[in-house]
């Protein structure tokens, strides 16, 4: 999702235990300067606003979602051990009074007392251990269970091979030491586990969510963070509304939140002219044509630095597919100045490679001349392929997805001489039901943008073996081997220059064919006198103010 933090080994390790234990005070940090900036701003404290939503994958739980639609929501209701500054992702200590450790491995963590859930109840250590031990369990199935592979005893819950049973249903690494202290033993160093955990499946779950089916408590969740939930109508809305009881750096200063579920960016960029949606994170296609937007909008436009990376990904289970070839050939018909420019009207500029520029780690042109329009070059390599039939690229067509995809389709088709359909489902939801049932019958849209900005989020889901939003099926046990390496390596600069190797290896392969990065353009109402776009390309909603 994605979208995207600073690792926190930048640090050595005492100082870590040290920073840690005295950072983001309960109303410091990025979250409480931002709210007490809404606070002052005079805005109205009971007022309502809606923003732009695309229909939810799943049953919206905190560990079996990766989609930007359900985000908004679970951004809202829960509150994790950290929180991310929305300029740039650098961490803040949250439901965490201090995360210390002395070797990256084992690490103590103590909450902060007087969070509590919406139902009244304390936010205890238990809460958090529980939460993700039911996670990573997998007869529990929650697409984001492999996030906590790094803790020690999650092979025994979550054995590689699905076909073995798991043998424990609890992960030895975790340990409740009193009421507000829970221990993590890590498998060895890793050295983005400080960050990782302010990503949404490491959210805690109240006591009520273990006394019924997760089913039922999806139906009216209980979190705890600043807003609560009020109801969910299909394909139409879902309704927040602030929860006063709690007492972290986010606050709210406004009452009521509807996520307005849209099939078309079109209807809700008339909506949000009109004064009947007040934000929407990015614009549609048809706006951006020769900056309309800018001439609609005015100082009502936001931006940001967003941290993501736009992509086809190409199913290692479809056999027209696997020859690299095939993928190399697809790659280099697609002309991404042009697509960028024209259609996308400069708000997106052509991806590189599989990590994007503003991430530590980041190397310019890994993809080198696969990701360069040479449409020469690409029929040549095509026509010794044999490929038969014709390439499809299938994605939800709403959220401006659809304009960008027909025009690489055509490129496609003109370079290579080749038949190539668009093939849209009818939202965002039901487009991800075919991609994690493994039901692609050609190239898939897959966009991913950063839970938490490290160079490690853009590889251990994407291109990972089992990875939650591996769309391609992918598995190379070189790239596996090198993630491994990474994901164990304590020291900062060595971690970054494995997770460097295994990008390079990955993207030659091209399971996912890099596309564009967006650069950040969204649009609030004259209902808001201010609002903030985070690097997550979501609203920041402590950062809401209402006229």
């Amino acid at each position: 999702m994605r979208t995207r933090t600073v690792p926190a080994v930048a640090i050595p390790l005492l100082a870590l235990a040290l920073a840690l234990t005295g950072c983001g005070g309960g109303n410091t940090g990025a979250g409480g300067s931002t709210s007490s900036a809404a606070a002052a701003a005079g805005g109205n404290e009971n007022g309502a606003i809606s923003i732009y939503g695309t229909e939810p994958e799943t049953n919206m739980l905190p560990a079996n979602a990766t989609d930007a639609g359900t985000a908004k929501f679970q951004e809202a209701i829960y509150a994790r051990l950290v929180g991310f500054k929305p300029e740039d992702g650098s961490t803040y200590n949250d439901v965490a009074e201090s995360i210390t450790t002395t070797d990256s491995k084992v690490f103590t963590i103590k909450l902060k007392k007087g969070y509590k859930f919406h139902d009244g109840t304390d936010v205890k250590a238990h809460n958090f251990v529980d939460a993700w031990n039911f996670a990573a369990y997998i007869k529990n199935s929650q697409l984001a269970g492999s996030f906590f592979e790094s803790i020690q005893g999650y092979d025994e819950v979550h054995p590689d091979d699905k076909a073995k049973a798991p043998t424990a249903e609890k992960m030895t690494g975790l340990k409740v030491v009193d009421d507000y202290t829970f221990e993590v033993t890590l498998k060895g160093p890793f050295s983005v586990f400080t960050s990782i955990i302010g990503y949404l499946p490491f959210s805690p779950l109240p006591d009520k969510f273990f006394s019924t089916t997760p089913d039922d408590f999806a139906k009216n969740p209980i979190g705890n963070g600043a807003m609560k939930f009020v109801s969910r109508t299909p394909n139409v809305d879902i309704k927040l509304t602030r929860f006063d009881g709690y007492t972290g750096p986010k606050k709210v200063h406004f009452k009521d939140l509807t996520i307005k579920i849209y099939s078309a960016q079109e209807a809700a960029y008339k909506d949000l002219l009109s004064g009947n949606l007040d934000f929407m994170e990015a614009l549609p296609p048809s706006a951006k044509a020769g900056g309309k937007y800018e001439k609609d909008l005015g100082d009502q436009v936001l931006r940001a630095n967003l941290l993501g990376v736009s992509g086809l990904a190409v199913p290692d289970y479809l056999p027209q597919y696997k020859n690299p070839d095939v993928r190399k050939a697809i790659s280099m018909a697609i002309n991404r100045e042009q697509i960028t420019k024209t259609v996308l009207n400069g708000t997106y500029v052509p991806a590189d490679g599989l990590v994007p520029e503003g991430i530590e780690g980041y190397e310019k042109d890994t993809c080198g001349e696969a990701c360069h329009y040479d449409p020469a070059k690409a029929k040549a390599l095509w026509d010794k392929t044999g490929f038969q039939g014709k390439v499809t690229i299938t994605s939800n067509a709403d959220g401006g997805r659809k304009e960008p995809l027909e025009a690489a389709c055509n490129s496609i088709k003109n370079a290579l001489g080749v038949e190539c359909e668009f093939v849209p489902a009818t939202n965002f939801g039901q487009y991800r039901q075919v991609v994690n049932a493994g039901k692609l019958t050609g190239l898939g849209r897959s966009d991913w943008s950063a839970d938490y900005p490290s160079i490690e989020n853009f590889l251990n889901p994407i291109v990972r073996t089992g990875g939650s939003s591996n769309d391609a099926k992918y598995s190379n046990p070189a790239v596996d081997e090198l993630l491994k390496k990474a994901d164990t390596t304590a020291d900062k600069a060595q971690a970054i220059k494995l997770y460097q190797d295994a990008a390079k290896l990955a993207v030659k392969d091209l399971p996912k064919i890099p596309t564009w990065v967006e650069k950040g353009v969204g649009a609030r109402s004259k209902n808001l006198k201010a609002a903030q776009l985070n690097f997550k390309r979501q609203l920041e909603y402590s950062s809401v103010v209402v006229a």
